[in-house]
């Protein structure tokens, strides 16, 4: 039995149909998933309780996928089963999301779980390598994305984000915790006549089991909107949902799609 720890968003439903075995979708209370039923919900307070849910369903082998807040945690509400796990929580909490996720990592393979990434379930999510649109970068946009790519490898170590917008050599934003589309958003009335690439790619040395990012036909739309002219994402390492009708907007907006090898 495979369970899917799903956080909000569309990929954990992707993920789900997938699988060849309904999985047990959990969920973190206040962070459902979109279009999928939960089983189980669970709070960080049970963590301890609900490891012991999981093995009661026979599970052995768990995939997180979509996005998870942080909750606000009562001590009041810890149960006996999670007072060991207490410390590790609390380090998670004061972490940035890559310390977070590896700890969430650490404690489910210490409970004897195997963790499977959202892409080696559906590996169709990666796309292959090359252009992948009508639309081809130039030079300009081919050094704005080497530059962008430069600029996640330096912000890996202060572990910030997984994107970036460039453009002639400038980051023109940067992703923070409230992710690509609000980054894209803030660029909607950037007061030049616009231009640029989106970048993206998994932060590097990340363990790319979680946290792997996405992109869609939503971001397409976004980036249209901020005036870029294409993305850039990493192969291997960042997923499309809704492929075909991804690369539809991206022809029908005129942006390019580039799926670049790392380095």
């Amino acid at each position: 039995m495979i369970a899917l720890i799903a956080g909000t968003g569309a990929l954990p439903g992707v993920v789900a149909a997938e699988m060849k075995v309904p999985p047990l979708v959990c969920a973190l209370e206040g962070n459902a998933p979109d279009n999928l039923t939960v089983d189980v919900t669970f709070r960080l307070e049970t963590l301890g309780t609900f490891l012991t849910v999981l093995r009661d369903n026979g599970v052995q082998r768990l995939c997180m996928s979509g996005a998870i807040g942080r909750p606000a945690i009562d001590p009041n509400a810890i149960d006996v089963a999670t007072r060991p796990l207490v410390p590790v929580i609390a380090q998670a909490m004061a972490s940035g999301d890559d310390g977070a996720l590896r700890a969430a990592i650490t404690i489910f393979e210490q409970a004897g779980f195997q963790v499977s990434g959202a892409h080696e379930i559906a590996p169709d999510l990666l796309p292959p390598l090359g252009y992948l649109t009508d639309a081809r970068p130039g030079k300009q946009d081919q050094d704005d994305v080497t530059r962008g790519a430069a600029i996640i490898t330096a912000m890996a170590g202060l572990d910030i984000g997984q994107a970036c917008v460039v453009w002639r050599h400038q980051a023109l934003a940067i992703e923070g915790a409230f992710g690509t589309d609000w980054m894209l958003r803030s660029l909607t009335t950037r007061p030049d006549a616009g231009g640029g690439v989106l970048f993206k790619a998994p932060k590097p040395g990340q363990d790319r089991r979680v946290d792997l990012p996405t992109i869609g036909p939503d971001t397409i739309t976004a980036a249209c909107a901020a005036g870029l002219g294409g993305l850039a994402i990493e192969a291997g390492g960042v997923m499309v949902l809704e492929r075909a009708r991804t690369l539809s907007e991206c022809n029908r907006l005129g942006l390019f799609l580039w799926v670049r090898g790392a380095g």
